[in-house]
């Protein structure tokens, strides 16, 4: 049947596919010309980029007639679309770029193709379908990578504070993860708990004005917080204070804080002790909740912990030594004898004034108290760490 003069001759489905072969070279120059025109973070490109996003267009638009050709048999046609694409561009243009680039290409492909074949409409709708979701699935996967990417470097680096190896590394693997910490640094080590919030954790420490570092290791949590703005001092809240507001992100026991340090390349010595006051605290029945790590020197000197150690022997020992041997003296004696004040002035042939007024120097010079019980408890070990150390000092003269 012949027909209607004035009708549009419809086109068979293998003459469609050969006319939109014969047009892909010509909507590829149209595609980059209006690129440059529509889309100025486009123009402002090195020119190997905008050749990347180029081949990028022109593989959409070949892919739309391979995915036209035969729909059924490749209906993920379109995620080969961004295999053109080197890694790197990923992290050039963002997904709302990308989004309006598809949105040109599928322009120009509809004004030109459309008006052509009204028929192909419906394919051009479904295709640019396809490539939308192919990008945001590119993405995905992208971002889904460095996330896994990040956690393990994160867990690396805390590994690496722990054990205070790679410290040279610190800086470049630290600023790999968006580190923005530029002040003091503390760690805080205590049991993880189920399940752990890692996000909100460093929501809490983003709103005062730290950064975090997160490991687990078994069922412990370790945190390492570094001060954003070393500027600013005054006024910031202290690690024990900030300590307390990530509270709800541990689980039962107690919370270790380890000493404040310059930098995170000495982060190392923050996390070493609060590590070993957080394994000093069990032996206490009931520990408080929140403890800084040199408040557990003496346990952790019992424990073997030989900064702790050095650090008794160095403000306590050391300093009562070189000031007066009447002060080592008589707190020895006053240790000794249960802290009794008769006893004490009985054994050096002194009046009891006399020791208390040596006492009280005593606590003037390194900040402890003898009378108390926690203290004088610290103070015998320092005490008897301080003799051992002279007596191997002698020996090996």
């Amino acid at each position: 049947m012949p027909v209607p003069q004035g009708q549009p001759v419809a086109k068979t489905k293998q003459e469609t596919l050969d006319w939109l072969q014969s047009i892909s070279g010509d909507l590829a120059t149209i595609t980059l010309q209006q690129l440059d025109e529509l889309l100025p973070w486009y123009r402002t490109m090195p020119a190997a980029r905008r050749s990347t996003i180029g081949l990028v267009a022109q593989a959409g638009i070949t892919s739309f007639v391979a995915w036209y050709k035969d729909p059924k048999s490749q209906p993920w046609v379109a995620a080969d679309v961004f295999g053109t694409a080197p890694r790197e561009l990923l992290r050039s243009i963002s997904l709302q770029e990308t989004l309006q680039l598809i949105r040109v290409v599928v322009q120009v492909v509809e004004d030109r193709v459309v008006q052509e074949d009204e028929s192909l409409r419906e394919a051009v709708l479904l295709y640019s379908r396809e490539i939308a979701f192919s990008a945001a699935d590119v993405y995905a996967r992208a971002a889904e990578a460095r996330g896994l990417w990040d956690a393990r470097l994160e867990a690396l680096v805390v590994d690496s504070i722990l054990s205070g190896e790679h410290e040279e590394e610190l800086p470049s693997r630290i600023a790999a993860l968006g580190w923005r910490a530029r002040g003091a640094v503390a760690a805080v080590i205590g049991t993880a708990a189920e399940p752990i919030d890692q996000d909100g954790l460093r929501r809490v420490a983003r709103k005062h004005s730290v950064d975090a570092l997160i490991g687990v290791h078994g069922n412990r949590l370790i945190v390492v917080l570094g001060r954003i703005d070393e500027s600013k001092t005054e006024g910031q809240p202290s690690f024990q204070k900030i300590a307390t507001a990530l509270d709800p992100f541990f689980g039962a026991g107690g919370v270790v804080i380890g000493p404040e340090v310059g930098s995170v390349a000495q982060a190392h010595r923050s996390a070493k002790a609060a590590l070993a006051g957080f394994a000093a605290i069990k032996s206490w029945p009931k520990p408080p909740r929140h403890i800084a790590a040199d408040d557990l020197l003496a346990e952790r000197a019992l424990g073997g912990d030989m900064l702790a150690k050095s650090t008794l022997l160095d403000i306590i020992y050391r300093p009562l030594a070189s000031n007066s041997p009447e002060l080592l003296e008589t707190l020895a004696h006053y240790l000794e004898t249960g802290r009794s004040l008769e006893s004490t002035a009985r054994e050096l042939f002194v009046h009891p004034n006399t020791v208390r007024y040596r006492l009280k120097r005593i606590s003037e010079i390194i900040g402890w108290d003898a009378t108390g019980p926690r203290e004088a408890f610290v103070l015998q070990v320092a005490m008897v760490l301080g003799s051992m150390s002279e007596i191997e000092a002698r020996k090996r003269r």
